[in-house]
């Protein structure tokens, strides 16, 4: 259940090279513009695992039979690092539902952490499709603490993750716990540092499109 882009040849490489180059970093347009790109693709990829209904469309000319997506879907973003990918899925899935995390990282003197959150806004998915988006999969810790908040506005169909960058502990945890859902992914990178941040990954995905933050 988890879909690699890095094991298949597609522009989201080029993305990828540059989000995590530090020479062209400090572009946040461009990270941000990079982050978009990578979720416009990821949602056209996504959107081939859909479920449609045939309908008789009028054109000028005659009847046409065409397809349309039937599968109800909701687009749950991470604050705040979520937003450029959300804003590129909400490119291709127009129509689709929202819902927004805010959950962090509180870190400990002794160098382990908690996941908060502070704020849920979401939906009924019930029977929705939904696509959770952070592009960073790091412990699996923030996707496990989101997709149980969110276990009290319904029993989805379907769920993906999508995200930039993984972990393999951070995919191995998510499908551990979530066997089910479908991981799609820009890259698998093997390590996490002390910190449990990835390496080599990218850096900070927040950070680096919004600015940095005071403290953690």
């Amino acid at each position: 259940m988890i879909y690699n882009f890095a094991d298949h040849t597609s522009v989201i490489s080029q993305y990828l090279t540059e989000m995590r180059d530090i020479k062209t970093q400090n572009d946040k347009m461009r990270f941000r513009n990079n982050l978009m790109r990578v979720a416009q693709i990821m949602a056209y990829e996504i959107s081939k695992e859909l479920m449609y209904e045939v309908v008789q469309i009028d054109t000028p000319l005659g009847i046409a039979p065409c397809k349309k997506i039937s599968d109800k879907i909701v687009v749950a973003s991470i604050l705040r690092a979520g937003l450029p990918m959300h804003n590129g899925f909400l490119e291709i899935l127009e129509q689709a539902e929202n819902a927004f995390i805010s959950a962090y990282r509180q870190h400990h003197k002794d160098g382990t952490f908690d996941i908060k959150l502070e704020y849920v806004t979401c939906p009924n998915l019930e029977g929705k499709v939904l696509i959770i988006v952070d592009p960073m999969l790091a412990t699996g810790a923030s996707i496990e603490s989101t997709l149980k908040s969110l276990e009290e506005f319904g029993k989805p169909k379907n769920v993906h993750i999508a995200t930039v960058i993984a972990s393999t502990q951070g995919v191995n945890h998510v499908r551990r716990l979530f066997p089910k859902a479908k991981i799609w992914t820009g890259a698998i990178d093997e390590e996490l540092t002390a910190k449990s941040y990835i390496v080599p990954g990218l850096g900070d995905a927040g950070d680096l499109a919004f600015g940095t933050k005071l403290q953690e």
